[in-house]
């Protein structure tokens, strides 16, 4: 009767020939078919522990694309700091999306909750008379509020965060509407009152490099966050709970009180954008940033950020909202129909997606 044969380095051998090889067929380990790893697994292996190498590679070829095209006006240091300027709003909300985004949650209500921060800020200076530091202090306090909401409605009533950020998106915005009267503060009014409130819209030079303040607070809040995800037990546990929730919560982490942190810190960064906002355009609006949700997951997606939680970094994120920034500054420059931004940005959107998926299966 021929021996069974079992797979050994991919090839079958007998239990003669085991014994050939130096292994024992009586020992109580089972034999198991050992793969070759191949080129295409190891790039995913790399891919899946880099997150943000792609969508650097992506800024850094669309930078070069441009600037081949345009050569020194596109890189000249007013036009690249102009793209950061621009992107400063969404992409200090991306940051709170990605947040989100990493606990395998998404969070539709950030756009709300920016705007409708910036409007306590301002109701509560030039309605109720209150000083602009506690003012700001108090908006910033809502928008932690708002965000704490969310995060209780998802982590201890376990709503689906789509759907709880659907209904709280609409109750945020109509809130906004009926809390505002629909009223603008004017600009005038705030740089004469409350110049606080435009702090982050002030710009400075460095040669030849005009910088605002809320560029600044972008890229500390991208730098702080990167650290405490990666170096902090609560940053670790943020990765566990978006990879395996159940498997999280046996290991000893504390899911629901990770998840509503998670919300809460989201808000407060949106309210931190509120301020940013107010800066940038000079006035309180309750009608501004109404497509900032949108642009700040267009923003997560392309910059690595896997929808499905446990897997992205806050500087890919980053990295999304400047290629945003760059592809809408360049085609403008180039003299293109805008809407060939928005065409280019939905394919990177889909490629984003594909290439997250072809990622995932590393870990199948």
């Amino acid at each position: 009767m021929p021996y069974p044969k079992w797979q050994f380095g991919g090839k079958a051998v007998s239990i003669s020939e085991e014994k050939g090889l130096g292994l024992d067929p009586t020992a109580e380990e089972v034999s198991a078919f050992i793969e070759e790893e191949t080129l295409s697994d190891r790039v995913r292996l790399w891919l899946r522990q880099t997150p943000a190498a792609v969508p650097l590679v992506v800024l850094l070829c669309s930078l070069a694309i441009f600037g081949l095209l345009l050569g020194g006006k596109f890189f000249s240091p007013f036009a690249l700091t102009l793209i950061l300027q621009q992107v400063a709003i969404v992409g200090i909300v991306a940051l709170a999306q990605s947040l989100v985004i990493l606990t395998a949650g998404i969070d539709l209500s950030v756009g709300a909750i920016m705007v409708f921060s910036s409007v306590i800020m301002g109701q509560f200076t030039f309605r109720y008379g209150l000083p602009p530091e506690i003012s700001l202090i108090c908006g910033l306090a809502a928008g932690t509020l708002m965000g704490a909401i969310n995060g209780v409605l998802v982590a201890i009533m376990r709503l689906p965060p789509f759907i709880v950020t659907l209904g709280t998106w609409q109750i945020f915005l109509a809130s906004n509407f009926i809390y505002s009267a629909n009223e603008t503060i004017r600009g005038a009014d705030i740089a004469e009152r409350a110049p606080i409130f435009q702090f982050m819209g002030n710009k400075f030079k460095i040669y030849g490099a005009v910088f605002t303040y809320g560029v600044i607070l972008m890229i500390v809040l991208a730098i702080i966050l990167a650290y405490v995800l990666r170096h902090t037990a609560w940053g670790r546990h943020v990765y566990a709970v978006g990879d395996d929730p159940d498997a999280a919560e046996l290991s000893g982490v504390r899911t629901k009180r990770v998840l509503i942190s998670v919300y809460m810190l989201s808000g407060f960064i949106c309210a931190t954008a509120g301020w940013v906002l107010v800066g940038r355009i000079g006035s309180v609006s309750p009608t501004s940033g109404q497509f900032a949700n949108i642009e700040a997951i267009t923003a997560v997606v392309i910059g690595g950020i896997s929808l499905f939680g446990g897997r992205g970094s806050i500087l890919g994120a980053l990295c999304g909202a400047l290629i945003v920034g760059v592809f809408s500054l360049g085609l403008r420059m180039i003299g293109t129909d805008p809407q060939w931004t928005y065409l280019l940005i939905g394919l990177l959107i889909i490629v984003a997606v594909a290439l997250d998926q072809w990622i995932r299966k590393v870990a199948v």
